[in-house]
């Protein structure tokens, strides 16, 4: 592989000042937002696989020659720092054939639409995700409704089944259901080469139990099933053959301590084969935490 130019931030805001920005680019304002949304240059993490994302939003570039694909896009604002990424390494949205999502709320799906209408690219999600998306804005079952804001809708998205591989030319990537954070959650997993050194990438939806004050996990009449998902999730995450562990916030996965964020260098802690199982294992006591919370609540 060509080596890559190095990139500014200097740069990227040039590249960033030359895309016009469009009606689905109207940010969102919330208390995290402008911290998760902090510009951050691109990185080839090992092969064909980039960090394209803001400092606290995840998005994934995997390129082949044959087309590209990407997944999550942030918030809405998100989406012209994600271009201006994808862009200073080289590539054309035009090439992206394939945008994938983790789960369908506003700071990870937030700039698909934008996205999608720059690339012209096919968008998949989980039925429930899909549903979602169409609409921009929660659905009952969804343990944030209420409090999880509205996003630009996505005009065309296509659903896949948790049997099936995606491909994109020689791209392979699997979905797998992780749901509990939302009824659709999944996460995806991939095979990156270097030559002759090929690494298994999975980048695992949250698994944070974040819910309205109204909603309790332990009892409720819109996600009764969201424990057994939270739980068959943490299984398939510790089956996963797991080299890269990449998260949609990248803190969840302790990506900066592995990963320099100033300049790309790449540590050795970036392969690390029992971090998915560690994931499974922080999320589940999550859990167990948040169900003790629960018993004592009166229900809503």
């Amino acid at each position: 592989m060509s080596r890559l130019p190095r990139i500014t931030l200097g740069a990227l805001a040039l590249l960033l000042a030359s895309i016009t920005p469009s009606r689905a680019q109207r940010p969102i304002e919330c208390a995290a937002c402008a911290e998760w949304n902090v510009p951050q240059r691109p990185i080839r993490l090992h092969g064909n696989t980039y960090w394209v994302g803001t400092h606290g939003l995840g998005a994934i570039l995997i390129a082949s020659p044959q087309g590209h694909v990407l997944i999550d896009g942030g918030l809405p604002q998100s989406a012209a720092l994600i271009r201006a990424n994808l862009e200073s390494l080289g590539f054309h949205m035009r090439d992206v054939k394939l945008i994938l999502n983790s789960h369908a709320h506003y700071d990870h799906a937030g700039g698909i639409a934008e996205l999608q209408r720059a690339s012209g690219a096919r968008v998949m999600a989980s039925a429930w995700s899909a549903g979602v998306m169409k609409t921009g804005r929660s659905q009952p079952g969804d343990p944030q409704l209420g409090i999880a804001f509205d996003y630009p809708a996505v005009s065309n998205v296509g659903t896949f089944t948790f049997e099936d591989t995606l491909r994109v030319g020689p791209i392979a990537i699997v979905p797998h259901a992780t749901a509990g954070h939302t009824p659709g959650g999944t996460s995806w997993s991939w095979r990156s080469c270097d030559g002759a050194r090929c690494l298994d990438f999975v980048y695992a939806d949250s698994q944070t139990p974040v819910s309205a004050d109204d909603f309790l996990f332990t009892r409720n009449t819109t996600y009764p099933n969201a424990i057994a998902d939270f739980r068959r999730g943490y299984e398939t995450l510790e089956r996963l053959s797991c080299d890269v562990l990449l998260t949609p916030h990248p803190s969840a996965s302790a990506l900066w301590d592995r990963v320099s964020p100033s300049d790309g260098t790449i540590t050795p802690a970036l392969v690390d084969r029992g971090a998915c199982a560690r994931y499974a294992a922080t999320a589940r006591n999550a859990l167990d935490q948040r169900m003790a919370q629960e018993r004592g609540r009166p229900s809503p």
